[in-house]
C-alpha cells in the first residue's frame, strides 16, 4: 500500500462504478480525499447547472461517506493557482479521468508537465467516452467531418477492443481531512429559486441514473426509433443530464443495451445518440474554433438580424406559434427539453426570426441541466446549417405542420401553454384561425411575431447572400 495519501480530482464523473480514476486511488492508498474545485466564473452562465452540481455534491458525499472518504469542496478563481499551490506538497499521489474539452485537455498537459518536473506522482485515465477522441480518424490520419462514416468506424473499433476488466471500489481504512477552507454544497445553489420546480423531477445521484436506463430499456428502448419523436408521450431516456455529470458513464450504458441480445432498431438508434456525443467531442477537439464561431466559414458573412422584442418572446415562450411556446416554457420549467422540440424553437429562432444561434446557445446554456459545450454548441449548428454534417439552411421546420405531426392531440401544447387548453384539436397548432369569441389572440394569447411564409422566404434570401 501507499503510504502517501491518495487525492482524487472529481471533475465530470459523480459515481462509484467505472471511475477508473477513483477505483485506482482506493486501490493504491488507504486513506483517500476526493476534491472538488468549483470555479463561480465556470457557472455564472450555466444557472441551471448550479442546481444539479449543488444536489450532485451532496447526494455523491453521502455515498462517499459510507466507504471512509471525505468530499471536500474547494472554491477557487484559478485552477492554476490552485495546482501552483498544491505542487508545494509531496504528501500525496493524485488521480483524475479526463474531460473532452480543449482547455481541459490542455490543462491536463500543464499538469503533466508540472507534476513531471517536480517530481509528484500522478495518474491520468480515460474519461467518460466509449473511444479517445483521437482514436477515430480517417484512414489518411485526419477527423471525420461526417457522422455516418465517423460512427461506422467508432463503433467497431469499440467493439473489437478487449473488454476492461470490471473493478470494483474498496473502502477506506480511515476517512481524513486535507484541505482548508472549504464550502459546502449548499453555497452553489442559484440564488433565483425557479429551480425549486427541478426538484419534483429530478434527483441527481448514480443509483437514479442505473434505475432511469433500467427502466428505459425495460419499457420503452424497443419503440425509441419512433417515438423519440413525440414530446407527449416520455420516449426518451432523459438520461443527458446524468451522463453530463458523471452519474452513468457511457460504457455502461453501452453493456446495458447490448445485454439484451435483440437486434432491434431501437437499441441501434439510441446508441447512435450515444455516437453523436462522440462525434461532437471529435469535432471541437479537432476543430475548437467552432465552440465560439461558425464551423463553415461561409457563415461568417450571413446578414443576422439583431432584435431583442422577438428574441425576449422566444425566451418567454411568447412567439405566438404553440409548439415553439412550449419547447422554451418546458426547458424553463424542467431543465430539460425534448430533442424534436430542440430542432423546431431552434430552427423558428435561426430561420425565422433571422437571429444568430449563438444567442440561442447562450440559453440554453444557461437554463438546460444536461448542457455540454461538445453537445450545444454542435447542436445550434447543426441547426442552422453551419455546423459539420447540418441540416441544410434551406430545410426551415414549418412550426405548424411539426405541431400537427408530432403532437397530433396537441396534449403537449396543452401541458406547457395552459391557456390554449380548451382549444379545439383543428386550431391548438394555429389558433390564430379560430373564430370565436370565448378567445381572443392578443388577449389570451399573443399574435404570431413573424408570418411563417414571409419568414421562410426571408430567410432563404438571406441563405443566398453568403
Amino acid at each position: 500500500m501507499d503510504k502517501r495519501i491518495g487525492l482524487f480530482w472529481l471533475r465530470d464523473d459523480f459515481r462509484v462504478t467505472k471511475n477508473d480514476g477513483l477505483i485506482e486511488a482506493t486501490k493504491n492508498h488507504d486513506q483517500v480525499v476526493v476534491f472538488y474545485l468549483y470555479k463561480q466564473a465556470t457557472y455564472q452562465k450555466q444557472q441551471a447547472q448550479k442546481w444539479w452540481l449543488s444536489k450532485s455534491l451532496l447526494n455523491f458525499r453521502k455515498k462517499l461517506n459510507n466507504l471512509n472518504i471525505n468530499l471536500e469542496i474547494i472554491e477557487t478563481n484559478s485552477y492554476k493557482f490552485f495546482f501552483d499551490k498544491l505542487f508545494k506538497n509531496k504528501d500525496f499521489k493524485i488521480y483524475w479521468n479526463k474531460v473532452y474539452e480543449p482547455d481541459y485537455i490542455k490543462f491536463d498537459k500543464y499538469l503533466f508537465r508540472n507534476f513531471k518536473n517536480k517530481n509528484i506522482a500522478f495518474k491520468i485515465f480515460k474519461g467518460n467516452v466509449l473511444n479517445e477522441i483521437d482514436e477515430i480518424k480517417k484512414k489518411d490520419g485526419t477527423p471525420f467531418k461526417v457522422f455516418t462514416p465517423f460512427w461506422r468506424n467508432a463503433e467497431k473499433y469499440y467493439i473489437e477492443k478487449i473488454p476492461s476488466k470490471k473493478k470494483m471500489i474498496k473502502k477506506c481504512k480511515k476517512k481524513i481531512n486535507y484541505f482548508k477552507n472549504c464550502i459546502e454544497p449548499e453555497k452553489i445553489l442559484p440564488k433565483k429559486d425557479w429551480f425549486k420546480n427541478f426538484e419534483n423531477i429530478w434527483f441527481p445521484d448514480e443509483e437514479s441514473a442505473l434505475k432511469e436506463l433500467q427502466k428505459f430499456i425495460q419499457d420503452r428502448i424497443s419503440g425509441y426509433s419512433e417515438g423519440r419523436n413525440f414530446p407527449n408521450i416520455v420516449g426518451t431516456s432523459k438520461l443527458s443530464p446524468f451522463i453530463k455529470f458523471g452519474q452513468i458513464h457511457v460504457e455502461t450504458i453501452w453493456t446495458e443495451c447490448r445485454r439484451r441480445k435483440l437486434k432491434s432498431i431501437g437499441i441501434s438508434k439510441y446508441l447512435a445518440e450515444i455516437g453523436w456525443r462522440e462525434f461532437n467531442h471529435s469535432l471541437i477537439n479537432h476543430f475548437p474554433f467552432m465552440l465560439e464561431n461558425n464551423y463553415s466559414k461561409k457563415f461568417d458573412k450571413f446578414p443576422w438580424e439583431k432584435n431583442s422584442k422577438f428574441l425576449s418572446a422566444w425566451k418567454k415562450g411568447l412567439t405566438g406559434y404553440p409548439i415553439v411556446d412550449a419547447g422554451m416554457r418546458e426547458l424553463y420549467a424542467t431543465g430539460w427539453m425534448h430533442n424534436r422540440v430542440r430542432m423546431i424553437v431552434g430552427s423558428f429562432l435561426v430561420k425565422h426570426l433571422l437571429i444568430n444561434w449563438k444567442e440561442g446557445e447562450k440559453y440554453f446554456k444557461n437554463c438546460l441541466l444536461d448542457y455540454s459545450p461538445a453537445s450545444n454548441v454542435a447542436g445550434w449548428q447543426w441547426v442552422a446549417g453551419c455546423g459539420a454534417d447540418a441540416a441544410p439552411y434551406f430545410r426551415i421546420f414549418n412550426p405548424i405542420l411539426q405541431g400537427e405531426k408530432f403532437d397530433k392531440e396537441g396534449e403537449y401544447v396543452k401541458k406547457w401553454v395552459p391557456e390554449l387548453k380548451d382549444l379545439p384539436k383543428k386550431f391548438i397548432h394555429k389558433p390564430w384561425e379560430l373564430n370565436e369569441k370565448k378567445f381572443k389572440l392578443g388577449r389570451d394569447y399573443p399574435y404570431p411575431i413573424v408570418e411563417h411564409k414571409v419568414a421562410r422566404i426571408k430567410a432563404l434570401n438571406a441563405f443566398k447572400k453568403i
